[in-house]
């Protein structure tokens, strides 16, 4: 069962590896909303996102059995880069299928981690065939979201927010397939329960908006767009029942907002981060989340794992 015990244990497994990132001020972003704005900078963890927390987490808690026949994983990139480096530790083979539109940077990275990248149609065609990898060679399926380890590693992003932000009123954290919010959710909820904590989704792979609207985790196809580390196409039984436990909103962000969102970050906050980590920001441009009368907000700055070609799209 998911709850702050699991938090605090993840951080004490991975504190002497993974050091908290910091809360940066956005000066323009705080000017315009009459109040302080934080970003959380998880660009600057290891492997460049979020997802070493989780990955290292779970290899750290990971069965001789589950490791023996190496490790399998569905990944747009930064899943992908964490679990392969978490498992270099552990000595245990990792193999990774990605969507034929993975971005190159993060495909290039994960085999400098000595993993097997296999490129294999959309994201849905992906998972079908990585369950036959897992049928055929043996692998133990370490899943990017929905897996009560990994959501425990990435809610240590949490911890460190309501500890780093102690006048924080509100949180504005990007949904790919639910893991990192659900984890934050838990951290909130049992430690600061008034603070509003908001899911932000691009609006054509709103995975998150579709099973709340759903009564449950329901498939999207096609997804696409600009954020491919929040293309899932389905998020997890998981992450969807801590979601609907812990989340007190969901905001869908266009794609044109995503980009002017991105130069924002590139400018102005000087901070080169990838399209998925710029959605929260987006929602307080465009105006697009309803925001506590007064308090710091703080925004989830996922990832930045971006090759040049895919930044000169933004600039």
């Amino acid at each position: 069962m998911m709850d702050l015990a699991s938090l605090q244990r993840a951080q004490a497994r991975i504190a002497d590896t993974l050091s908290p990132t910091a809360l940066v001020l956005d000066h323009p972003l705080s000017e315009r909303l009459g109040r302080r704005v934080w970003l959380k900078g998880e660009l600057f963890q290891r492997t460049g996102s979020f997802k070493a927390r989780g990955a290292l987490n779970w290899v750290r808690t990971a069965s001789p059995q589950e490791l023996e026949g190496g490790l399998g994983a569905v990944s747009a990139g930064n899943h992908a880069l964490g679990l392969a480096w978490a498992a270099r530790e552990a000595n245990a083979p990792v193999t990774i299928v990605m969507p034929e539109n993975a971005s190159p940077f993060k495909v290039e990275a994960a085999r400098k981690l000595d993993a097997e990248v296999i490129l294999h149609g959309d994201i849905n065609d992906a998972w079908a065939h990585m369950h036959r990898l897992v049928e055929e060679r043996g692998l133990t399926l370490v899943h990017p979201y929905d897996d009560e380890r990994i959501i425990a590693g990435q809610g240590t992003v949490g911890l460190e927010i309501l500890e780093q932000a102690p006048e924080a009123t509100a949180i504005l954290c990007p949904i790919g397939g639910g893991g990192l919010i659900s984890g934050i959710g838990v951290a909130v909820t049992e430690l600061r329960p008034a603070l509003s904590l908001a899911g932000v989704e691009p609006a054509q792979a709103a995975s998150m908006s579709h099973a709340w609207a759903s009564g449950g985790p329901e498939r999207l196809d096609p997804v696409d767009t600009c954020a491919k580390s929040l293309a899932a196409a389905i998020v997890g039984e998981c992450t969807y029942s801590l979601s609907r436990a812990h989340v007190d909103a969901l905001v869908d962000i266009e794609e044109a907002a995503i980009h002017r969102a991105m130069r924002h970050l590139l400018y102005a906050s000087k901070l080169a981060a990838e399209p998925g980590a710029a959605v929260g920001v987006a929602a307080l441009l465009e105006d697009a989340v309803e925001l506590p009368s007064r308090g710091d907000v703080v925004v989830v700055i996922t990832g930045g794992n971006m090759g040049r070609e895919e930044m000169l799209d933004f600039l």
